[in-house]
């Protein structure tokens, strides 16, 4: 739900004049370009018709495009930019790569001599 209260006007992301502005200004472009480049050139007459038509396109495209974007807008969860989880705080990684989802790191294993299987065990 949107946070607002009576009596106070909306906010950006609330309000309609948003979408609609954006699409308006989206409209106005497509009305220019079909203008000049559906006369083809500037011995024709201009084609308002198709002029109104692409802007009408246009602003409709874009407002719903802007609707659905708004209605699906959802804050993130507070805990989530807490660092809670596996290495997401950068003040508890450890110094090598070798512990793994913030452990400490251990000794490291010998090598065999035989390194014909990767796994490290006998054929």
């Amino acid at each position: 739900m949107a946070h607002q209260t009576p009596g106070e006007p909306r906010n950006m992301r609330t309000s309609v004049k948003g979408p609609l502005m954006f699409s308006a200004f989206w409209g106005v472009v497509a009305f220019f370009a079909v203008l000049i480049f559906a006369s083809g050139g500037s011995s024709r007459a201009p084609r308002f018709d198709l002029a109104f038509t692409g802007a009408g396109i246009a602003f409709i495209v874009t407002l719903v495009i802007a609707a659905m974007l708004s209605m699906s807008y959802k804050d993130n969860a507070e805990h989530l930019g807490k660092g809670s989880g596996v290495n997401l705080s950068s003040a508890k990684k450890p110094s090598h790569g070798f512990g793994g989802h913030g452990q400490k790191p251990g000794p490291v294993a010998p090598r065999p001599a035989d390194d014909s299987n990767p796994d490290g065990g006998t054929a």
